[in-house]
Formats: C-alpha cells, structure tokens, sequence
C-alpha cells in the first residue's frame, strides 16, 4: 500500500488529517532517510497495520534494508523503555530511580545509522508513548548533536500526524481488515 492509498483511506469526518498527511509527505524539513525512518518508527508504535504498511511500503523505496531495520529497532527498544521510564519517572518512590533498568539496549549505542536520525526516531516513538523522561534523554541528545529546534518540532509534529491518522483509520473501522487486502 502507498502513501496515496492510505490518504485515501481516511475518512471525510478527517479531512484535517488527510490535509495534514499531505503537507507532511510535502514537507522537505528533514533528509529522506530522517524522514521515511521517523514515519515507519511512528506507525509501528501507533500500531496500526494499515498505516505500518503504507510507511514500511514508502520507507523502503528511499531507505536500504539496514536503515529500515534501525527504524523498526528504534520502535521496538522504546516501546520498552518507555513502559519501564515512565514507571521510574511517575512512580512515587524515588527507590526505582536508583535500581538498575537491567533491560539490554545496546542498540541505542550502535543503531547502524546516524546516531542523530535514530534519536529523531527515539523522540518521536517516545512522544507517542508518553514517556517525558525518555522525551527529555532524547531531545537532549539531538540539541546536542547540533539538530535545530525546527527539525525536532517536524519530527514531533510528523508522530503527531502518523498517530493522528491511525486514530481516524480506526474510527472508521478499516483497522485490520484492509491491511490483509
């Protein structure tokens, strides 16, 4: 499924949506890979099939096997940290924040592509989660690997459009069903 297809799968009740999706597939703010990465890690994390298959589809034209993987590994090792930091950073006792995470994450460390596009992944999967705590880690890292304010509200603004455009393939019920076609 392409980009195109998948707008076209939105519903009229989200022509906002629709009209956010196109300005943001026109949006030229970040590098292709910066940009196909960021949008298959946000649709896997905002777990619909319908919408993975459309950003998979894109990011693969654009992206090599590799790049694709780091983009579906920045989803995956979020989707763990954010569960396990949320928890240090909103449970009441401050013990959790001295014990060890003791969860392996080595490839935040070597993703296998520019360390600066996979934390623009990790920001955005990590928005979409709502973990503060990783937001924070991760919007710290880009500032200082010199990334512009701009590029990090795009890349914010690009979860916020996946999420948002998932959230109205569901409400109109297309969910799985069109995802197997």
């Amino acid at each position: 499924m392409s980009i195109e297809q998948l707008k076209d799968q939105i519903p009229d009740f989200a022509k906002d949506v629709k009209l956010n999706l196109a300005s943001m597939m026109a949006d030229e703010t970040l590098s292709p890979q910066s940009k196909y990465g960021l949008l298959l890690a946000t649709a896997i994390s905002a777990r619909n099939p319908v919408v993975i298959a459309a950003m998979e589809s894109a990011a693969a034209v654009v992206m090599t096997p590799a790049e694709v993987a780091a983009a579906k590994s920045a989803a995956s090792v979020m989707a763990m940290n954010n569960v396990y930091y949320r928890f240090v950073h909103l449970a009441s006792n401050p013990e959790y924040k001295t014990m060890p995470a003791r969860l392996r994450m080595n490839v935040i460390g070597n993703p296998g592509v520019d360390r600066a596009d996979f934390e623009l992944w990790s920001l955005a999967v990590s928005t979409i989660n709502g973990c503060g705590a990783c937001m924070d880690a991760h919007e710290k890292a880009l500032r200082e690997a010199g990334v512009s304010s701009a590029a990090i509200q795009t890349a914010v603004r690009f979860a916020a459009i996946v999420q948002s455009v998932a959230v109205a393939i569901e409400a109109a019920g297309m969910g799985v069903t069109q995802a197997v076609e």
